[in-house]
């Protein structure tokens, strides 16, 4: 059995784990960091399996931060993530972010928007007919939704490729990238003391950092940490249709929550979240007969060209659902000194890794906050004191 010592080890080494493991080691050189990923083809990565979307359009001002953030980074990003000369590219695609809402969601979308606007967001209202000038499948006739936000700058990009990015970046600082599935958080006195492998191997680290997704509530479960996070399967659907429009559309969301993401010529990505949708974290199936039944009808009432297609792909991943807000849960666990939770982002995480990352480096290090995260501590969890997003049902 090997016994290895490290400043800190890192439970999934996702993009999240990657990119607080970069600006750690951006911060401080000398620390000593193990990043521990169970399946290094990241098949079934959440990370990976992503829309790869980001968008302003939140309405708690630390999650349009965070976004506009990550903007700031995006901007900059080949070059500062570069590698011995090689730049990532991870193909940002700035095609906007186009919601739809009906009168029930109004009041809340205008709160939003007017949140947005004032933290520098580049988000506008558009009537149905404006709407309809930046997507021009709309159906406007038969008064399904009374207008639209429309986020300029938001946007589709690779996954993969950032994820890829982060992690050659933090193995290039000296960040240790290793294979193996950790079985238990070692703790002792009410402090972490490391990690504990399949293989019987101890990593000794006096912070663990809780970066593994929709199996983070197991993880957490093994030095006694109740999260209120559950791994829920979703399905996303490739479509091809006749439509050939000219130039790239807006991702287009629906009042119901069900998205439409243009990949150009007639190839269409669509998904949506039901209260249904499986909690596992082995089920990555998905059913045709389900985008079908619940999906095309009201795809067909917005967009009538959508009555002839074709379903030639799909597939399924998990959301690290929080059950207690939706929002994320990031920080050191109250009752664990050294356990750190990056938890529960409930299918906006993907987004939200490059302010995360740094908050969380600089929890770690106990450095000053660029951008104060606290709204989003642990310790609200133990206090009953949820921080909710909003009513509608945003991707």
């Amino acid at each position: 059995m090997n016994n290895s010592l490290y400043d800190v080890a890192f439970v999934g080494a996702g993009v999240m784990g990657c990119a607080i493991a970069t600006n750690l080691l951006q911060r401080d050189p000398q620390l000593k960091i193990a990043l521990i990923e169970k399946d290094l083809s990241y098949e079934y990565s959440s990370t990976v399996l992503s829309d790869g979307n980001s968008r302003v359009q939140f309405n708690i001002k630390e999650n349009i931060q965070m976004s506009l953030y990550a903007l700031e980074v995006l901007a900059n990003f080949a070059e500062d993530m570069a590698v011995d000369g090689e730049k990532p590219e991870v193909g940002f695609r700035r095609q906007g972010n186009l919601f739809l809402t009906d009168e029930s969601g109004l009041a809340e979308v205008e709160a939003g928007l007017a949140l947005q606007q004032s933290l520098g967001g580049n988000v506008s209202w558009l009537t149905p007919d404006e709407a309809k000038e930046v997507f021009p499948l709309l159906n406007i006739e038969d008064g399904l939704f009374v207008g639209a936000t429309f986020g300029r700058d938001d946007g589709t990009m690779l996954p993969q490729a950032v994820l890829e990015a982060y992690k050659k970046k933090a193995v290039s600082l000296g960040a240790h990238l290793i294979e193996a599935e950790v079985t238990a958080v070692r703790h002792q006195a009410k402090r972490v003391t490391g990690v504990q492998l399949a293989n019987g191997d101890i990593l000794q680290a006096s912070v663990v950092v809780n970066s593994a997704g929709g199996w983070g509530t197991q993880i957490a479960q093994t030095c006694g940490v109740k999260l209120p996070m559950e791994p829920v399967m979703r399905q996303v659907y490739i479509m091809e249709t006749a439509v050939r429009p000219d130039n790239i559309l807006p991702l287009l969301l629906l009042p119901s929550g069900t998205y439409l993401i243009h990949e150009g010529h007639g190839l269409f990505m669509c998904g949506r979240s039901f209260a249904d949708d499986p909690v596992t974290t082995t089920d990555f199936s998905w059913q045709r007969s389900r985008f079908e039944e619940r999906l095309w009808p009201e795809l067909v009432d917005f967009l009538p060209t959508f009555d002839s297609l074709r379903v030639t792909d799909g597939w399924a991943g998990i959301y690290a659902v929080n059950t207690f807000d939706g929002n994320a849960i990031l920080g050191e666990w109250p009752d664990l000194q050294g356990f750190y939770l990056v938890n529960g982002f409930s299918g906006h995480g993907f987004q939200q890794c490059h302010a995360v990352g740094r908050y969380l480096a600089e929890c770690i290090l106990g450095l000053p906050h660029s951008l104060d995260l606290s709204i989003f501590s642990p310790r609200r969890i133990l206090e009953n004191a949820p921080v909710f997003e909003n009513q509608q049902k945003l991707i």
